[in-house]
């Protein structure tokens, strides 16, 4: 994800320099040495990293490397908890923390579509706009740290209850004797509409091209759904919130990713899943 973005800020005129630990190198961005080095002088740090761990050990090599004033801009998708430690501890350093993570996946990053959720202090989100101009096609400033990831988590956990229940109707259209066609014609006009069944259709050669039509090779992938309901749920035991549809579709991606042939799939082959799949498993 990391690598187009810094390619499109590059391509648009921006003096980029970067580091990852796998020793990725980019068209037009400058190559450092260590993430330190990478942050020196720089007026906005992007960060795009696995984990909250991981987010923490890198804001503890650059923030001290940063000047006051420069915008400390973590893309990541990691639990709310990290997000706002690492804010404080910017915001402790004289920065302008931001956590934005992204929805549009590796084609959105490429395409300069993606959008970002963006929690963080207003001065930051002004200072950065021109970026997310640059890398998507929308930032929703979502409101103090944290908000961007509260905002991620909650919109992917919609995401992959629908996923599943789009999945679920498509198998059950099977066993009834109704073509797919003739299934997507009505839901998509009707009040099933949802954005995996319009956009991300799971069923091949029926809506849009998706996943489904390449044999399920990830445009999101199973194992990153799964990551982000067990944050949604993470932050849901955090919260005192009960969200049981979004327990119940982490334990399925969970199964479907752990115990089955999930990993390594795109998110919408639950469908195959359920389709192999009677009453009682």
């Amino acid at each position: 994800m990391g690598a187009p973005m810094a390619r499109n800020l590059a391509a648009a005129g921006h003096k980029v320099s970067g580091f990852d630990v796998t020793g990725v190198t980019v068209e037009g961005v400058t190559p450092a040495a260590s993430a330190e080095a990478a942050a020196a002088g720089a007026e906005v740090v992007v960060t795009m990293l696995p984990n909250g761990a991981i987010l923490r050990q890198v804001a503890d090599q650059v923030i001290p490397a940063m000047a006051p004033g420069a915008v400390l801009l973590d893309c990541s998708t990691v639990d709310v908890e990290s997000a706002r430690a690492v804010a404080a501890q910017a915001e402790a350093a004289g920065l302008l923390p931001l956590d934005a993570p992204v929805s549009g996946g590796v084609g959105g990053a490429s395409a300069g579509t993606l959008t970002f959720m963006v929690g963080g202090p207003g001065a930051g989100f002004a200072k950065a706009a021109p970026l997310f101009e640059v890398m998507g096609q929308k930032a929703v400033h979502c409101g103090p740290a944290g908000n961007g990831q509260a905002a991620k988590i909650c919109n992917n956990m919609i995401l992959g209850v629908t996923m599943i229940a789009t999945c679920e109707a498509f198998a059950l259209a099977d066993k009834l004797g109704l073509d797919r066609q003739a299934m997507f014609d009505v839901v998509s006009t009707s009040s099933g509409y949802s954005w995996t069944m319009n956009a991300y259709c799971p069923a091949p050669g029926v809506g849009p091209q998706s996943p489904a039509d390449n044999g399920y090779r990830p445009g999101f992938a199973a194992d990153l759904m799964l990551k982000d309901l067990r944050l949604s749920q993470q932050a849901a035991e955090a919260a005192d919130a009960d969200t049981p549809m979004g327990a119940a579709a982490m334990a399925l991606y969970a199964r479907f990713v752990e115990e089955e042939d999930g990993a390594g799939r795109d998110f919408s082959a639950m469908l195959p899943r359920f389709e192999k799949r009677g009453r009682d498993g």
